[in-house]
């Protein structure tokens, strides 16, 4: 390690970036070139950036622009569209109408994907399972989720969600950040740059993927920052000794003059931002200093050693497996118990399109013990109350059989007029169902809740006011729910 003198900058980089600026090398290495020269003259650069500490990220002056709700939120993300059918929208009088095609009177002329728009017919193919009222709010809940039937009085159903993409990508992208196309803000990096950061020492917003999941990929993007400031992407952690990518030192380093090196790189990035005024240096700034913090922050939290055993019993075996569902279930608690602000989870492989009833079993007998773990674990702890609860995915499925129908087999395809999600905790009705769908579950009948619609209330429930969470980007000020979005307030207690 070089030593230099700080206080007067003698060392050789520093030097060279405190050289004078000529007129011409800065107008040609600053960004905003003759733009820069005329913002200086109104704004002080500390007054165009984000506030930061030297603690962690700090929130936007002014916010939360009301009393929160919600302090935290983790969003238990179903990628693939699981099927209402076959959840929690029981629809009792398909039964009588196996096989008969779809009236045109209730497809309404909707567009179909290519999967199915050549098929001769569409046969409607009722549910195979059973369902069953429970709790006090007497929700029906399919028996494929009897985890989740034990809190059903805990759960806010909304029937009425709709979204105007019909495929994967885009309609996945639009969920995650309030445009089909990729580049924009996930809602997470909306969350982190409006309010910050509660734990200096963990990034406001973590991402989990489930491990050996098929379907659908995702992409990094969907956690990403956009044109905000880099520190507020998400950070995925991975299963296994290694969670986050490049955080522990290199072989055969031990570490020790990090912090040296660390606060030497500082001093020249600091340097740096006096002299081009790029806010994304202060952004590098804050994201060593997490960084360094996390080395000793994330094997703690990694450690399940103390875990008792009756917590892995009842989020299920799978949660003592690193990088399941169950176990990113378990890993979400510890990191809202850190007051990590936003925890968003994958899963994976609810694309049935085919042999769906042998497909969905699978697929709730690997989420369905470790959701319902989640919420009665929060609520033990005392964190429900303050921590917000989501479930869902990007759309429903359709009524009609893709393909081949039987009595016991049958696929069904994307369907975005209609689908279900649930809210838990933080202020929510507990309870309570929202909005009604028509006997085929094909078209919503009362209350529908659009994408944007829930983006606001999200926001709302933490304090957030959806219309003015703006950032200026090519000219424009830009908001997580774009130009649209009402609160439903109906859902909140």
């Amino acid at each position: 390690m070089c030593h230099y003198d700080k206080t007067t900058h003698t060392h050789p980089d520093f030097q060279h970036i405190q050289k004078k600026i000529g007129r011409r090398d800065f107008l040609t290495k600053t960004s905003l070139g003759i733009g820069a020269l005329a913002l200086g003259s109104l704004f002080k650069a500390d007054k165009l950036l984000a506030e930061t500490s030297s603690g962690g990220i700090a929130g936007l002056p002014g916010l939360p622009h009301l009393v929160p709700k919600a302090k935290r939120v983790v969003y238990l993300f179903q990628s693939g569209g699981p099927s209402q059918f076959e959840t929690f929208d029981y629809k009792p009088e398909l039964a009588k109408m196996f096989g008969k095609d779809l009236p045109e009177s209730v497809r309404g002329g909707q567009r179909l994907t290519g999967m199915s728009a050549n098929q001769s017919s569409l046969p409607i193919a009722p549910s195979i399972f059973k369902f069953q009222q429970y709790g006090q709010s007497r929700a029906w809940v399919s028996e494929l989720m009897p985890y989740t039937a034990e809190v059903v009085d805990e759960l806010c159903f909304v029937k009425s969600m709709h979204t105007p993409q019909i495929n994967h990508d885009p309609a996945i992208t639009f969920f995650q950040t309030g445009h089909q196309l990729p580049g924009r803000p996930s809602i997470g990096s909306w969350v982190s740059y409006g309010l910050g950061s509660d734990n200096n020492n963990l990034p406001s917003f973590i991402v989990l993927n489930s491990k050996n999941a098929g379907g659908q990929p995702l992409y990094a993007r969907l956690w990403g920052n956009g044109f905000l400031p880099t520190e507020h992407q998400g950070v995925q952690f991975r299963s296994g000794t290694d969670p986050v990518l490049f955080l522990n030192n290199p072989e055969n380093y031990d570490g020790a003059d990090r912090g040296k090196m660390l606060e030497y790189l500082k001093e020249l990035n600091t340097l740096q931002y006096e002299a081009f005024g790029d806010p994304e240096i202060n952004a590098r700034i804050a994201q060593y200093e997490m960084a360094y913090r996390m080395q000793s922050s994330v094997p703690e939290l990694t450690d399940m050693s103390n875990e008792p055993d009756y917590i892995f019993d009842m989020y299920g075996s799978d949660s003592r497996d690193s990088g399941t569902y169950a176990a990113n279930c378990l890993m979400a608690r510890r990191l809202l118990e850190k007051d990590v602000k936003f925890v968003q989870l994958y899963h994976r492989g609810w694309d049935q399109h085919a042999y769906l009833p042998g497909a969905i079993r699978t697929q709730c007998k690997n989420t369905d013990q470790a959701t319902a773990a989640l919420i009665k674990d929060l609520k033990q702890r005392g964190l429900l109350e303050d921590t917000l609860v989501i479930w869902g995915g990007e759309f429903g499925r359709t009524v009609y059989s893709q393909g081949k129908l039987t009595p016991n087999d049958y696929g069904r395809d994307h369907h975005p007029r209609c689908f279900t999600m649930w809210m838990a905790g933080a202020g929510v009705k507990p309870g309570f169902t929202y909005g009604e769908t028509d006997d085929f579950s094909y078209n919503i009948t009362k209350n529908p809740v659009s994408v944007h619609d829930f983006h606001a209330t999200l926001l709302y429930m933490m304090g957030v006011d959806h219309e003015k969470l703006t950032f200026k980007h090519q000219g424009r000020r830009f908001r997580l729910t774009d130009v649209e979005g009402h609160i439903v307030k109906d859902l909140i207690a």
